[in-house]
């Protein structure tokens, strides 16, 4: 690990847990005003403006760089500003861009910042002319991100981010397919699910925090767009931005994609990528970081489909095809994203699962191979709490649902209750509690 990163982890780590219960004591609209106060008295960064961004590296010729961070999110502290701002590498590499902080995606434009909504911490690196050279923030751990980012691997994202701003036009074309397909809504305030309640701003005088569009609300009324027309949720949207490590590819986070591990009988193993391999482009697209890796990946449908790599591998330049098979993003854990938790209030009544321990499926008599899933967490409230009121306790074991034994994991329960229910269903359930098998009825909702 970077010793100068370590360092200034340390030195974050120490101040945290000093301030630890005067942060508490702070609410999250005291956060925000500070923030925004100590942002702008500091003037290094542009507060939550992208068009003065944007006019600022026409006029000056720099790239730009946006990162969307939510400030009540403790977890931002992976890469909080101030240490990103303090790094000795890091810092010169940022007067070199025109920089740009975003709190809210209030009247984000929904055409050029498409990213995995589930994150707290995303960067953008871009032309003036809204090309975008590149992303960078990756995550796949509700707190522990250390195998994500890293400081030196922003370094050299923005190392690489500047090279290509030098080099442009010439890679042009190419970085073409990092802007996604239209979308659905210009602008996150425009979904139906947040048009009543949401403007395109902040506001500057009322409450802010309740003003505040977050990034997982995106990509929920994504999801509450299909539930609502009584459509069912698409894989890619139960999976989205698919992590390299679930197809076997484990990436070192302290380069921009350099080939860490490589799982044994994973689809990365099968496609031929080895320990060193440096991933320079994907289906053409030059690669920054993870997120990079992610964007690519999250191009291919749940159908499956072939992604085109190359990679530079002791010094010499080769290509791979990565070959991704039908239902191949339902190998991803999503189990830490926000989005799950909407999810689990439609599909399972606020129940969240895990598979039961292998002394748990002795004591239910249940096959290695059968479904047994130990209820882990019950909602109590609202409609978190309809599993509850149907009579489903912690740590029942769930080991039949609608019929069916081969609902493994929690994520094949959530894909039954929001692709093959609908509102108001309920679904014959069969838990094992205290040594006796339980007849049950699971609820599904909006």
């Amino acid at each position: 690990m970077n010793r100068c990163f370590q360092i200034c982890f340390v030195t974050v780590a120490v101040f945290i847990s000093q301030t630890t219960i005067a942060q508490e004591k702070k609410s999250r609209e005291q956060k925000v005003r500070e923030d925004r106060q100590r942002v702008e008295a500091e003037g290094f960064w542009i507060y939550n403006d992208l068009k003065r961004g944007y006019d600022e590296a026409r006029v000056n010729g720099k790239p730009i760089l946006v990162v969307l961070r939510c400030i009540p999110c403790e977890e931002c502290v992976k890469l909080d500003d101030n240490l990103v701002d303090q790094d000795p590498v890091i810092r010169p590499l940022l007067d070199r861009f025109v920089c740009v902080r975003i709190v809210s995606t209030n009247g984000l434009d929904l055409s050029t910042f498409q990213f995995d909504t589930d994150q707290s911490f995303a960067a953008f690196m871009l032309n003036a002319d809204g090309t975008i050279y590149g992303r960078f923030g990756t995550r796949s751990h509700r707190n522990e991100w250390a195998g994500d980012v890293s400081l030196p691997g922003l370094a050299k994202a923005l190392q690489g981010a500047l090279a290509m701003h030098a080099a442009f036009p010439r890679d042009k074309e190419a970085l073409a397919a990092k802007l996604g397909n239209v979308p659905r809504f210009a602008a996150p305030e425009l979904y139906p699910m947040l048009k009543d309640k949401y403007t395109s701003k902040l506001s500057e005088s009322g409450n802010i925090v309740q003003s505040c569009i977050h990034c997982h609300q995106i990509g929920d009324a994504e999801r509450e767009f299909y539930r609502s027309r009584g459509e069912p949720i698409p894989d890619e949207l139960m999976f989205p931005y698919p992590h390299p490590k679930s197809i076997g590819l484990v990436l070192d986070p302290e380069h921009r994609a350099t080939v860490l591990e490589v799982g044994t009988g994973s689809l990365a193993k099968a496609a031929g990528f080895v320990v060193g391999d440096e991933l320079i482009r994907m289906n053409g697209q030059p690669l920054l970081s993870i997120a990079d890796v992610q964007w690519v990946l999250n191009s291919v449908s749940n159908r499956g489909g072939n992604v085109a790599v190359d990679l530079r591998r002791g010094g010499s330049s080769m290509k791979l095809t990565l070959g991704l098979p039908k239902d191949w993003r339902a190998l991803g854990d999503i189990d830490w994203r926000a989005s799950t938790w909407g999810l689990r209030r439609m599909a399972t009544g606020g129940l969240s699962l895990e598979p039961a321990s292998e002394q748990d499926r002795s004591r239910a008599g249940v096959a290695k191979v059968e479904m047994a899933l130990r209820i882990k967490h019950v909602g109590q409230y609202g409609p978190h709490a309809a599993a509850k009121n149907a009579g489903f306790q912690k740590d029942d074991i769930l080991v039949s649902l609608d019929d069916r034994k081969d609902l493994i994991r929690e994520s094949d329960v959530l894909r039954l209750g929001v692709q093959q229910k609908r509102p108001g269903d309920r679904v014959a359930a069969v838990v094992f509690r205290n040594g006796k098998r339980i007849a049950l009825s699971l609820p599904v909702q909006d």
